[in-house]
């Protein structure tokens, strides 16, 4: 079923600029898991992550009266990286086509091979446009980040190290999916080669394009993806990977951001490496597989890549307990009546509490945003919340609660007595100096803000939740105003943390 592309993988030339990377044992995932758990290091490359070999093997395959005209790709990660060390090695010129919103450790990366980097629009759609134009203008060679047969081949030599490396009985290899190139080219050689290894994507929950081709049975394009694991946020699956993974994928799980931070973690403390979310995808899916199916042979994860900004490892850290399970994030009750929050403290016992933040809510009452560590082997975040319900401590699980964690636990503050004309969003908007300010300009002064949160992550996009007053008359128009805008939001008024911690 898959000669042709078998032949390419086996001839594909990588090694210029790859390294064999090697199979780690992750001896502290294997125990807890029970069972061998190995990690194909692709996070040790010359650009820390994969998408050297398929760029690479793409260009040599380029005629090179036509390849000396320069090549030229729309990226603002690792692909961009990849060409810019093979355009470097080939002593092409090479354009990278950037948005804005890159930040500057993966520019300053991709100038540092050589390359010609042009920022242009908020999107990876508005600089893929670009480098269309820029194509038809100078007679550059494209390089498309994965629906290529010879970028699919590349990415296949990962397959072709690793069965080699692991001669033992595999269970199955976890691969990371966003357009689906080293999928592809992983599963056409397992499956060629070990067809008893199963073969299982994993994708975020937000951003699960394959997942949705999968069930259409064709591909389908997605309305919108998360952002959180950016290496892998795409809305359409390749036509090319799609005819692939169609018939070799054996199954794709999708994970939360919850459980790609805990995974980040999983792989920081079994080999010492911090991953981007996309690279330690596979890893989650890896636990979650392990978690389900219980004991077996070995399961192997690719760590597709480690080019994560520092700052953004604060998100994930603040994140990986609750993936974890590690950590319960509550909203607590309690009556406004002295002892009562010595009887709180007593349900808790001696857990440790992560975090505390406490609101006054009127004469009668109070609001609690606590979060208390748990024990994932014993189920105790049920129990615990079970246990307060019983003292008469009204409690609200918050630990699954998006808006909870990313904007309420650092803001529980002033409250709204006007709940009635009061309506809560959450948006994400392209993040870059100024972009905050457009934000609001968009937004306009129509309607009054009543609480705002903004926070940065340390990535591509701004994350801000704003409270915004608006007559009942007035809420339809508001609520087609912010479509009219074009940003993503989600609309959280009828959210518990916002009727506990944001109204009066």
């Amino acid at each position: 079923m898959f000669d042709a592309l078998i032949k390419k993988i086996l001839s594909a030339r990588v090694y210029d600029v790859a390294t064999e990377s090697p199979v780690h044992l992750a001896p502290f995932l294997s125990k807890r898991l029970g069972r061998p758990v190995f990690f194909k290091r692709e996070d040790l490359q010359p650009v820390y992550s994969f998408k050297c070999r398929g760029a690479y093997n793409k260009m040599v395959s380029i005629p090179k009266e036509i390849l000396a005209k320069g090549v030229i790709a729309a990226s603002a990660g690792n692909h961009a990286q990849g060409v810019a060390l093979g355009a470097q090695k080939l002593k092409i010129p090479a354009i990278i086509v950037m948005p804005t919103t890159t930040p500057a450790i993966k520019v300053r990366s991709v100038k540092a091979r050589g390359a010609q980097v042009v920022l242009h629009g908020d999107s990876f759609d508005e600089a893929f446009e670009k480098s269309q134009e820029l194509v038809t203008e100078y007679g550059y060679t494209y390089l498309h980040p994965f629906d290529d047969a010879e970028v699919i081949a590349g990415q296949g030599t990962v397959a072709v190290e690793l069965l080699r490396q692991l001669m033992r009985p595999i269970d199955a290899v976890f691969i990371p999916v966003g357009g689906g190139g080293l999928a592809a080219g992983m599963a056409a050689y397992i499956k060629y080669v070990r067809p008893e290894i199963k073969v299982i994507a994993v994708e975020p929950e937000d951003a699960a394009c394959l997942a949705a081709a999968m069930n259409a049975k064709s591909r389908v394009v997605l309305p919108q993806v998360g952002l959180f694991a950016d290496g892998v946020a795409v809305k359409q699956i390749g036509k090319n990977t799609f005819e692939v993974l169609k018939d070799a994928c054996d199954e794709v799980i999708t994970v939360t951001t919850d459980e790609i931070c805990a995974a980040v973690k999983d792989v920081f403390d079994d080999v010492r490496s911090v991953n981007e979310p996309a690279g330690a995808l596979a890893v989650a899916g890896l636990k979650k597989y392990a978690e389900r199916e219980g004991a077996g042979d070995a399961l192997v994860a690719v760590l597709s890549g480690a080019n994560v900004n520092f700052d953004r490892i604060r998100h994930v850290a603040e994140r990986a307990e609750v993936g974890e399970k590690r950590e319960a994030i509550l909203a607590v009750t309690i009556p406004e009546r002295p002892g009562a929050f010595k009887a709180f403290c007593e349900q808790i016992g001696n857990r440790n509490i992560t975090e505390f933040n406490y609101r006054f809510a009127d004469r009668d009452q109070a609001h609690i945003f606590v979060g208390v560590t748990t024990d994932p082997t014993t189920d105790d975040r049920a129990r615990l919340v079970d246990k307060l319900s019983e003292a008469d401590l009204p409690v609200v699980d918050m630990t699954d609660n998006e808006l909870a964690k990313l904007h309420i636990r650092h803001m529980v503050g002033g409250r709204s007595p006007e709940a009635g004309s009061e309506l809560v969003f959450r948006f994400e908007f392209p993040e870059r100096p100024g972009a905050l300010l457009k934000f609001l300009n968009r937004i306009g002064s129509r309607w009054n803000i009543s609480a705002f949160h903004y926070r940065n992550h340390g990535a591509a996009y701004g994350r801000v939740l704003v409270s915004m007053q608006a007559e009942l008359a007035e809420q339809v128009e508001l609520v087609s105003y912010f479509d009219d805008i074009g940003y993503t939001y989600f609309d959280e008024t009828e959210n518990p943390a916002v009727s506990l911690f944001m109204r009066g």
